[in-house]
C-alpha cells in the first residue's frame, strides 16, 4: 500500500507544530514499515497512491481533497479544527456564506464552506482529542462514525530530557517560566509578562516572530524579566533542556488544537498553566495541568505560582503522557490506512 501525505503548499516555509507533527508522522509510520511519503503534487499524481493523508481542512486543503475524491482516491483528513466551534458559531457561519454567496451570485465561497466541504468528502477524519470531535460533530455536522480520535505524540527524547544544557548555556540557574511559540499577540506572551509582574520569576521564551509581529518582540524585550532564546529547532537538546529546567511552561494564547510543546512539558516532568481553548484532555492531570481563560491574567499569575511554590513530583507528570509517543500513534493511524485500503 503506497501512501501519499501533504498539506497547503507553504507548509514547510516555517516551522510550528503542524510541521512537527507531520515530520514525526511520516518518521514513525515509515519504521512499522510503510511505504509513506510527501506528495510533489507539482510532479507526483493523487492516483498514484492508494491512500491519500491530507493535514489540516483550512488553507485550502479542501482542493486537494476534492481532486483525490474525483480520482477516486480514498482520502483521511487530520482536520486540526480550533474546538471552539459549535452549533451556534456553525448557524452564524451558515448565515454568512448563504449572504456571502447571494451577494456575489455564488462566485465566493467562505472558509467555513470551504472546511465543510474537505470534512463531508473525507472517508475517515481524525480528532485530535474528544473536544475537536464535538467541534466537528456540532460545528460541522461530520458523521460519528467516520471521526477517529488520535492524540499527537512526543518524541522519546522529552522523557529523558534534565536541565544541565540550559543551565550551562544560560546562565539562569534559578526557578524561571518558559514559553515556546510563535511569537505574536494571538499566544500572548505579553498578557504572560504581565501576570507574573508582581513575581521574582524570569520568563523565558523559545519562538520566532515574523515581519508584522517584531514590534511586538520588541515590547516584550523591554521587559527585564524577559529572556528571549529565539527560534529552537524541535530537535535541538537546548528545547528538551529548557522544558526539563523550567518551573512551568505557560501557554495562554488564544486558543491551541493539541499543542505539542505542552505534552513534551510534561513529558520532561514539568506542569503547564494553559489556555482553556484546546482540545487537550487528560484525565486526572490537574495536579499538573491547569486550563483556564486566556484573558484571566489574574488566575494565570496565580497558577504560576502555585506550581512554582509547591511543584509537583516529575515522575507522576511524565506519567500523565506516558502513552503518547509516535509510535503508538502511526500504529493506529496505519490501522486507519489498511481500513481505507480494504474498502476500496
Amino acid at each position: 500500500m503506497r501512501i501519499g501525505i501533504l498539506s497547503y503548499p507553504m507548509l514547510f516555509q516555517r516551522e510550528g507544530g503542524l510541521q512537527v507533527q507531520v515530520r514525526s508522522t511520516i518518521e514513525a509510520l515509515q519504521r512499522l514499515p510503510l511505504q509513506v511519503e510527501l506528495v510533489d503534487p507539482n510532479r507526483d499524481r493523487l492516483d498514484s497512491y492508494d491512500v491519500i493523508h491530507v493535514f489540516s481542512a483550512i488553507n485550502g486543503n479542501y482542493r486537494v481533497v476534492e481532486m483525490a475524491h474525483e480520482l477516486g482516491v480514498p482520502v483521511i483528513l487530520s482536520a486540526l479544527l480550533s474546538p471552539g466551534w459549535n452549533r451556534q458559531m456553525a448557524l452564524r457561519a451558515r448565515v454568512a456564506d448563504r449572504l456571502t454567496g447571494r451577494l456575489t451570485q455564488w462566485t465566493v465561497q467562505t472558509s467555513y464552506a470551504q472546511t465543510k466541504r474537505a470534512l463531508q468528502l473525507a472517508r475517515i477524519v481524525v480528532a485530535l482529542g474528544p473536544a475537536e470531535q464535538t467541534a466537528l460533530e456540532e460545528g460541522f455536522r461530520v458523521d460519528p462514525a467516520r471521526i477517529r480520535v488520535l492524540p499527537n505524540g512526543i518524541g522519546e527524547h522529552f522523557f529523558r530530557a534534565d536541565e544541565y544544557l540550559f543551565r550551562s548555556r544560560t546562565g539562569l540557574n534559578g526557578p524561571f517560566v518558559l514559553m515556546v511559540g510563535a511569537i505574536s499577540p494571538y499566544k500572548n506572551q505579553l498578557g504572560l509578562v504581565r501576570a507574573l509582574e508582581k513575581l521574582d520569576l524570569p520568563v523565558v521564551l523559545a519562538g520566532q516572530a515574523q515581519r508584522q509581529h517584531q514590534d511586538y518582540l520588541r515590547q516584550l524585550r523591554e521587559s527585564p524579566k524577559v529572556h528571549w532564546l529565539g527560534q529552537l529547532d524541535h530537535r535541538d537538546p537546548l528545547l528538551a533542556s529548557a522544558y526539563a529546567a523550567a518551573s512551568v511552561l505557560a501557554l495562554p494564547s488564544q486558543g491551541e488544537v493539541f499543542p505539542l510543546c505542552v505534552l513534551e512539558a510534561l513529558a520532561a516532568g514539568t506542569p503547564v498553566v494553559m489556555t482553556d481553548e484546546s482540545a487537550l484532555s487528560l484525565p486526572d492531570s490537574a495536579f499538573a495541568l491547569k486550563q483556564l481563560r486566556w484573558s484571566d491574567t489574574a488566575a494565570l499569575g496565580r497558577e504560576i505560582r502555585n506550581f512554582a511554590d509547591h511543584p509537583p513530583g516529575r515522575g507522576a507528570v511524565r506519567s500523565l503522557v506516558q502513552a503518547f509517543t509516535w509510535q503508538r500513534v502511526a500504529l493506529r493511524i496505519a490501522d486507519c490506512y489498511r481500513e481505507l485500503g480494504d474498502a476500496v
